[in-house]
């Protein structure tokens, strides 16, 4: 690491920062041709701690640094990164955190997150007491990055499935953090005290108890841990006076600007819940005066939006009280259900002007709050589930209270709407809250109050907000959302009703109320229940062209181009009505969807947009080429001019859904495929494409279709495809990938063709499976062996496996497919497996040779159980499975295509009707070809009950016995 090299990386670390996009991306390109280097990361860590780099270009290296470590540090196959360049790295980078820029700090406590992630606590394990050792130091600059990075690591705790790994690692922190971090948190609130009047002093204090309280959580959440329910008494005295706390000094003068006693008050709300409804018995002690306190704090505080996240978990906490049946008398008296309602519930479930404001200027984000979830830190949500807890306590109590107040609400609005609308929409909010008892995503509210008439309601207030002219547009958006919201729960004929209404407002210039019209109609298309008929496509014809009309006139609304209720819902539309569309419709959208793919190539920015843009294509392809294979002309005509640029310009968002797409048009080709396809096959090849996670699934199956369609036009190119399944079988992540190319070989290559390759091919298989084993690896490498010998032979499988190693067939029998069988799921996968095995025993003469005859019956009992017993999902606790979706790096996930996903194809179709009746029928060839010998072999290793169920399956084929 020398000065010329620090130099030269912060001159292309600079060009990163560049407008120039040509610049930046060369920039990007050369980092990341050096980046595997040994001593590049210590390279990057050595700019960023040098303050003669100015401070961009520093915090740029950071930030690649984050991003390289996301990438490269996970070990999947390959060992990316120097062993000696890891080991430094953990030497040297909590410290340069410590001591960096808050700016600096930030990236690097989130690459000690993410390499913690993978080597704490077993590959650094002195990383705790290290950052104990700083904790000591009293200087709050290093005690805060400390904190910062413990808040990051531990905050994994909160979402992780429960193991033994991770309750062991937990029990690993706390016994070296638990006591450090009470100490501190005692320490700091002395030094707030002391401190009171300081308020440079104060801000920096409050922090530390922000994280520490953050930290808290985390290490409480998946269990209570013994130093924490012994220690009780060192934290919740103390947390209790701070939800009390007033100091001037720490407000904010911004009405919306959080400060960090809201923060810190906010967070503790959030303890007491957890503890609460997690740890009741052991917090019963405090939880009255939790209670009085968290009731007065909500009396006393304003409507302001920076207390809207202190004011939402304090509702929380009162609801995690009320759903505990232990505490339901709180809540049972008539005169405190009347004071929650009118002092906490009501004025929080109201709408404010900030809200308005959104409304208008962030519309998108609005939709996200109000029917997404997002608002899960709201005000209005939380009241709202708090009122979902007081009805499960007192449901008819509840919404008779809240009755007088919507007929009074209702009843301004009706005198004066254009002034009063507000009251309206809360009106409708509070239904909503009362009568929505369970909901599901799919269904929206499933069973309701039985103390509100939805129906009444509907007919009363909601249809005429729907059609009238002067209606507000937010009052507008919130009767849309009732129909979103009941559209199981209303009569069928009352949904099914308010399509034409809506396909009208699509068409409306508002983007929350053509999103809201446009959503509404997408989810009453996919409702199929027992009481609620699927929509069918003539109950939608009626209104259909003016919802495409007004589809494509609202994506003209300024800020709705790429509006993903409008494109989703023109997806599923196109699904629901795809046998009803005539030619001249389907190639006038096809030609008005290039033509918005062509601009959003631009700038892909909008994910769930770009995604249903390629599903509608899809829809499209698939409903108008299936069974009919000449129509797929017209649409390569379109769109593989578009594609072609998509894949010149290198546009990575779209390179998987174009591969997809690409897989589905040749999947439904007939022999021959066209040329435009083979002139695109040796890009395909090309190993930088297949350096791309998000590429590898659909290029696989892109691969595949050419293998299946054009297995001639292939063959010479066999050498690269086995070079890129050597490369995917080396990934723990990838290797199925690398059995769907191998398995598509087998199936539709000449085996001639194969010969000279499989002996490379299993050696490989074997040299992985002895490197690393894992239980997804062995069940695809049985489907392939299994497939193997049914298409090729059982006793080219033997000889093949024997050509490596002699005897080595009878360990891959005992250790491979009578280990394993039974963990072998998937009606195909079985199926093959099933066909592959029977073949073995009855097809391989050297399994009845003086080699492996040991091991027939053991094979056919496994086989018997496969098909008899449930599959065995267990897994070895030592391993470890990598999520495709979790690849690490910044490229471009890969999203399935719905409407183009590869339908599952069963090889042998046709030749095997029945796998057990298979079995029979091939046990008795076999034995007529080896007579006398496979009756002793049943009868001496084939235990009940498989010696009855064979008997059924002998049965089933019409065979009485064997020769």
């Amino acid at each position: 690491v020398s000065t010329q090299s620090t130099g030269a990386l912060s001159t292309y670390l600079k060009q990163t920062l560049d407008p120039n996009p040509q610049t930046r991306k060369e920039a990007e390109k050369f980092l990341a041709s050096v980046e595997r280097q040994a001593n590049f990361p210590i390279l990057c860590l050595k700019l960023v701690s040098l303050e003669t780099f100015e401070l961009n270009v520093r915090v740029a290296g950071s930030v690649y640094f984050k991003n390289m470590v996301k990438r490269l540090w996970k070990i999947d196959g390959e060992d990316k990164l120097n062993t000696n360049d890891r080991n430094q790295v953990k030497t040297l980078i909590v410290d340069l955190m410590l001591n960096s820029p808050e700016s600096i700090q930030r990236q690097l406590s989130d690459a000690i997150t993410i390499i913690g992630a993978e080597d704490f606590p077993d590959n650094w394990p002195n990383l705790i007491s290290d950052m104990v050792q700083k904790m000591a130091t009293k200087n709050f600059h290093i005690i805060n990055g400390v904190l910062q990075t413990a808040h990051s690591l531990f905050r994994r705790y909160r979402y992780e499935m429960r193991s033994d790994e991770l309750f062991t690692e937990i029990k690993f922190v706390i016994e070296n953090f638990g006591e450090p971090l009470t100490q501190l948190f005692e320490e700091t609130l002395v030094l707030a005290e002391q401190h009171a009047s300081d308020v440079s002093a104060l801000k920096i204090i409050f922090n530390s108890l922000v994280t520490i309280a953050k930290c808290f959580y985390s290490l409480n959440y998946q269990d209570l841990p013994e130093f924490f329910e012994d220690n009780m008494e060192r934290w919740f005295p103390r947390f209790l006076p701070l939800l009390k706390l007033q100091n001037k000094l720490l407000h904010t003068h911004d009405s919306e600007e959080v400060g960090l006693l809201e923060m810190l008050k906010s967070q503790v709300c959030e303890n007491v819940a957890l503890y609460a409804q997690k740890y009741d018995e052991e917090f019963a002690k405090y939880l009255p005066g939790f209670v009085e306190t968290v009731w007065e704090l909500l009396l006393s505080t304003s409507q302001e939006v920076k207390y809207d996240l202190l004011v939402s978990n304090a509702i929380k906490f009162l609801t995690s009280v009320a759903e505990r049946p232990q505490y339901s008398e709180l809540f049972s008296n008539e005169e405190t259900l009347r004071n929650i309602c009118e002092k906490v519930l009501v004025p929080n479930m109201k709408l404010r002007e900030s809200d308005v404001e959104l409304f208008e200027d962030n519309p998108f984000q609005y939709i996200r709050a109000d029917v997404e979830g997002s608002d899960a830190e709201t005000r209005r949500r939380s009241a709202s589930d708090f009122v979902r807890a007081l009805c499960k306590v007192k449901e008819q109590s509840v919404s008779t209270i809240f009755s007088n107040y919507l007929g009074s609400l209702i009843g301004e609005y009706s005198k004066d709407a254009a002034n009063k609308w507000m009251d309206k929409e809360a009106a409708i909010y509070i239904v909503i809250s009362l009568a929505v008892k369970t909901k599901t995503e799919k269904h929206g509210a499933t069973t309701s109050n039985s103390f509100i008439n939805l129906s009444d309601f509907y007919a009363n207030q909601i249809q005429t907000e729907l059609v009238s002219p002067n209606c507000h547009p937010i009052v507008r958006s919130a009767a849309i959302k009732y129909i979103m919201t009941f559209r199981s729960t209303l009569p069928r004929e009352v949904t099914v009703s308010t399509v034409p209404l809506l396909a009208q407002l699509i068409g409306d210039k508002n983007i929350v109320v053509h999103s809201y019209a446009a959503s509404a109609i997408e989810k009453i298309m996919i409702i199929k229940l027992p009481n609620f008929a699927a929509v069918a496509p003539a109950e939608v014809a009626p209104c259909y062209e003016v919802m495409l009309q007004n589809i494509f006139s609202s994506f003209s609304v300024e800020g709705s181009g790429e509006n993903e209720y409008l494109m989703k819902l023109l997806m599923r539309s196109v699904s629901l009505m795809k046998k009803e569309l005539p030619p001249p419709l389907v190639e006038s959208l096809i030609a008005a969807l290039t033509g918005k793919l062509s601009e959003i190539c631009k700038n892909p920015s909008k994910p769930h947009f770009n995604h249903y843009v390629f599903e509608t294509f899809s829809c499209l392809i698939r409903g108008t080429c299936t069974g009919s294979p000449e129509k797929i002309a017209g649409f390569e005509a379109v769109l593989f001019p578009a594609f072609q640029d998509i894949l010149q310009k290198d546009v990575t968002e779209f390179i998987p859904y174009v591969f997809q797409v690409l897989s589905l048009m040749l999947e439904l080709q007939n022999s021959p495929i066209p040329n435009q396809y083979m002139a695109l096959f040796p890009f395909l090849l090309s190993p930088q494409l297949w350096e791309r996670p998000g590429s590898i699934p659909p290029l696989t199956r892109l691969i595949q279709a050419y293998i299946e369609k054009n297995p001639n036009g292939v063959k010479d190119s066999i050498t690269n495809i086995l070079g890129i399944f050597q490369k995917l079988i080396a990934s723990r992540s990838n290797d199925h990938f690398g059995f769907y190319l191998l398995n598509t070989m087998i199936e539709h290559l000449d085996k001639v063709v194969l010969q000279s390759f499989l002996k490379s091919v299993f050696s490989l298989l074997f040299q992985r499976m002895q490197s690393s084993k894992t239980t997804k690896f062995m069940k695809n490498f049985i489907v392939f062996m299994s497939l193997f010998a049914g298409k090729i032979g059982a006793q080219v499988l033997i000889e093949t496996i024997d050509s490596i190693q002699a005897g080595l067939f009878g360990m891959v029998v005992e250790k491979i497919f009578i280990a394993e069988l039974q963990k072998i799921a998937g009606e195909t996968e079985k199926k093959i497996t099933a066909v592959g095995v029977t073949k073995i025993l009855t097809e391989g003469p050297a399994m009845l040779n003086e080699n492996y005859v040991h091991l027939w019956a053991g094979l056919l009992n496994a086989l018997v159980h496969m098909f008899e017993e449930g599959v065995d999902t267990s897994t070895p606790q030592d391993e470890h499975f990598i999520e495709i979706e979790d690849t690490p790096g910044y490229t471009t996930a890969f999203n399935q295509l719905v409407f183009a996903s590869k339908r599952p194809l069963d090889p042998f179709a046709g030749a095997v009707a029945n796998p057990r009746v298979h079995l029979a029928e091939s046990l008795k060839k076999a034995s007529v070809r080896f007579p006398g010998r496979l009756q002793p072999l049943i009868q001496q290793g084939v235990k009940e009950p498989a010696v009855s169920k064979l008997q059924e399956y002998m049965k089933s084929a019409n065979i009485t016995s064997l020769s």
